[in-house]
């Protein structure tokens, strides 16, 4: 499913140059569930970001549902995002005057998706999160826990293959990450690929494999005991 190798990003600060990613070579397949870990600054999040297109490298080669994404420009780039990954973050970035419904119909909306199939897979994914009674609420009338499975929901109703979470549970009490952290798995089962960049230790050691940064490397890569390549 993802296969990056080489893979650099470089950023320029002032007369500085950054090196947020170096030489990373990574394969993963589908159905995985993998943590991603390290100290702030390490490059997760730029990883992600390059993961769900929504960086480019400045080296290397990247490999993404079979397809070697340097040769897309950024509108199929957008496309490919659109049709195959969801994204997930710790602020949420729900849209502030939109309802629950409206939220989670969105990437529907850019699909085009005709407007009575929209509505009938808009009241299943609210039923299926437990937001069917928040439909109509705006976020600011949601617990944080329903913001987050409202991104959840949002993230994962056009029926991705990738799922991205950079700190799903990052301004989540202990119950209600527990709570989101829950729903993310569940989805895994079904078959999602998911990737899940965290700073709690409880979270990474829950996932089947788990990754380790430093200074924009890989340092440890290791998988926990009976856990496989869950290709399906």
């Amino acid at each position: 499913m993802i296969e990056l190798q080489g893979v650099q990003r470089v950023f320029r600060v002032g007369d500085q140059e950054v090196h947020a990613l170096r030489d990373i070579d990574l394969s993963i397949a589908p159905g995985e569930y993998l943590s991603l870990m390290g100290p702030s600054g390490s490059g997760k999040s730029t990883l992600l970001n390059v993961l769900g297109l929504l960086d480019r490298p400045t080296a290397g080669r990247c490999r993404l549902f079979g397809r070697d994404i340097g040769d897309l420009d950024d509108e199929a780039q957008a496309r490919v995002r659109r049709q195959s990954i969801g994204f997930v973050f710790q602020s949420f970035h729900l849209v502030p005057r939109l309802t629950t419904a409206q939220n989670v119909a969105l990437p529907l909306v850019l699909a085009e998706v005709p407007r009575a199939e929209r509505n009938e897979r808009v009241r299943a994914q609210l039923a299926a999160f437990g937001l069917a009674d928040r439909a109509e609420h705006r976020p600011d009338e949601l617990s944080g826990g329903q913001r987050q499975r409202t991104a959840i929901a949002r993230a994962t109703i056009g029926r991705p293959q990738l799922l991205l979470a950079d700190e799903p549970t990052g301004n989540l009490d202990r119950k209600t990450g527990a709570d989101v952290v829950e729903v993310l798995e569940k989805l895994h089962d079904e078959g999602l690929t998911l990737i899940v960049v965290t700073h709690d230790p409880d979270l990474g050691r829950r996932a089947h494999r788990r990754l380790r940064m430093v200074d924009g490397r890989i340092v440890g890569d290791e998988r926990a005991p009976g856990a496989h390549d869950a290709a399906r």
